[in-house]
């Protein structure tokens, strides 16, 4: 399984992002998407979950959750634009990985055994960051085989 993982288009797909995210499974925007065109683009490319980030406004944007479960196998992956809003406790709430946009810099930590992954902004990166997404691979359906690479665009 693999999945693409997006955040922070700001209105802008990026050629670049369209072509690496080709041949993945799925694809999670994890917000501040900037216009519904977005994910009709990234639609046709594989089915998106995508969440509701805070320049996400008007009608469009009224659909989408602040925050969304995708289940993957046995591995539950909690999403949400800012993890400054991270509403829960992904260890008693059995999650395995939570996934967040908002700082427009890409993050892979491990913490108390959960993986916070963030792609870092795909249009939009801020200090010394070049633009990237995330591609995540499972090589099982266990949260321990997640491997992440961060493609620059």
């Amino acid at each position: 399984m693999n999945i693409g993982v997006i955040s922070d288009t700001h209105g802008f797909l990026d050629p670049l992002a369209v072509k690496n995210l080709r041949g993945t499974d799925l694809i999670i925007h994890a917000g501040d998407i900037g216009g519904n065109d977005i994910l009709e683009d990234l639609k046709t490319i594989a089915r998106v979950y995508a969440v509701r980030g805070n320049m996400d406004v008007g009608r469009w944007s009224n659909k989408l959750p602040l925050t969304r479960v995708v289940d993957v196998g046995e591995t539950l992956l909690y999403v949400l634009h800012n993890l400054n809003n991270l509403d829960l406790d992904p260890v008693s709430s059995g999650f395995h990985a939570v996934i967040s946009g908002h700082l427009h810099r890409p993050i892979f930590e491990k913490q108390n055994g959960i993986l916070y992954i963030n792609p870092g902004s795909a249009s939009q990166p801020r200090h010394e960051y070049s633009p990237t997404i995330a591609l995540l691979s499972f090589k099982s359906t266990k949260a321990s085989s997640i491997s992440v690479n961060f493609v620059e665009l």
